[in-house]
């Protein structure tokens, strides 16, 4: 049987969710319990991720969320205490058509006013860069030398390891069934596994976090989409120092990954589904485009892939923070691809709203679920894959 009371519940037991547990106990609040429905953490969109980390957005708050969780990943292996796990190579936006010149300069702007070193590159200044992209039909580029990619099974584990050594309990394989809501206040979870008093939940749900509101009579505004990857063979010419590399024009994106390329973006338009198999027509798509940028991929052989669910916004951004009508009922769902990326700012400042009463490194007013009651305001992120 499970514990049948604690302090926190955390419903998911991927990257945000265990972000989330850690640093709760990190401040003192060991008696939280993570729920996660399958045999292992992070087994959901957690380990079907490319674990981008970028600073590079075209708004302030998604901007800051990144800067912060960018200091955390920094030092994030002494923390933890085991190997480098943050390999800062950049991101590299290529820019084919003039309307995304001036927005990516536009954000520069915001992001060099934030203090973010971003620099706009000439096509010349990229095929330096990387001598094997094409760029007969670039205008230009981004480059942010901070940014990169991280193990994201590394950075998982280690935010767990560290949790339960701090107390923190993780059950897999337990479902929850329903919520129990009393008097406008969330007080009991339960699964299958028994039932949990608890006055402070945590919906870290991912793609099923609407599911879970529903349970607590809340209408959560995110849906699930597939998202696919693939990795091919190793190629030679792929030097250990690429950044990852967005072709914003058709949303393709590679990095280097086990000597070849892992690959992704620019798929044909999906309808919002659960579903993951893997659909090996799509590849044809992103085959022609990544052929394109990067001609020498032409012959490249594809070793695996898989499809992974981006927990997607109306305007592409998180909801962070308590919701209304329900007391102890907090969200940290629909980062629409950027979870991982900022998994380690969303626990911090979760365990602040948590413990402290609100959150102080950064205000998530704007993440707030109540910015969609009036459509008109939404302003939606435009740096999105």
């Amino acid at each position: 049987m499970i514990k049948v009371s604690s302090d926190v519940v955390i419903i998911g037991g991927g990257i945000v969710g265990i972000s989330i547990a850690y640093h709760l106990a990190k401040k003192g609040c060991s008696n939280v319990i993570v729920l996660e429905k399958e045999r292992l953490i992070g087994s959901g969109s957690t380990s079907k991720g490319a674990g981008g980390i970028r600073q590079q957005f075209s708004s302030e708050i998604n901007i800051r969320l990144s800067m912060e969780s960018v200091k955390i990943f920094e030092q994030l292996a002494d923390e933890l205490g085991c190997k480098d796990l943050f390999y800062q190579n950049g991101y590299l936006f290529l820019l084919s058509t003039e309307e995304e010149m001036e927005s990516f300069k536009k954000n520069v702007i915001l992001q060099r006013d934030m203090g973010l070193e971003v620099d706009i590159l000439s096509p010349d200044d990229v095929k330096s860069m990387i001598p094997f992209v094409n760029t007969d039909d670039l205008l230009g580029a981004t480059f942010c030398g901070t940014d990169g990619y991280a193990d994201t099974d590394g950075v998982l584990q280690g935010f767990a390891r560290e949790a339960k050594r701090l107390g923190v309990e993780i059950y897999l394989q337990t479902e929850v069934e329903g919520i129990e809501v009393k008097n406008g206040k969330v007080c009991r979870i339960k699964t299958g596994r028994g039932d949990i008093e608890t006055h402070m939940l945590v919906n870290a749900a991912g793609p099923y976090s609407a599911i879970i509101g529903k349970m607590a009579g809340i209408d959560l505004p995110v849906r699930p989409f597939r998202r696919q990857i693939f990795i091919t063979e190793p190629m030679s010419f792929i030097p250990d120092s690429m950044p990852m590399v967005i072709d914003f024009h058709t949303r393709f994106y590679c990095r280097k990954e086990s000597g070849g390329l892992l690959m992704g973006g620019g798929e044909k338009k999906e309808l919002s589904s659960f579903d993951t198999n893997v659909d090996w027509d799509s590849l044809e798509i992103l085959a022609e485009k990544g052929i394109h940028r990067i001609p020498a991929i032409k012959d490249a052989k594809i070793k695996r892939g898989w499809a992974g669910l981006y927990s997607i916004t109306p305007d592409f951004n998180p909801i962070l923070g308590r919701v209304p009508r329900v007391e102890g009922f907090i969200c940290a769902v629909g980062f629409s691809g950027h979870g991982f990326m900022h998994s380690p700012v969303t626990g911090k400042l979760i365990s602040e709203l948590i413990i402290d009463g609100e959150a102080s490194t950064i205000d998530l007013s704007p993440l707030s679920i109540n910015r969609f009651e009036d459509k008109d305001k939404i302003v939606p992120e435009q740096n999105v894959i």
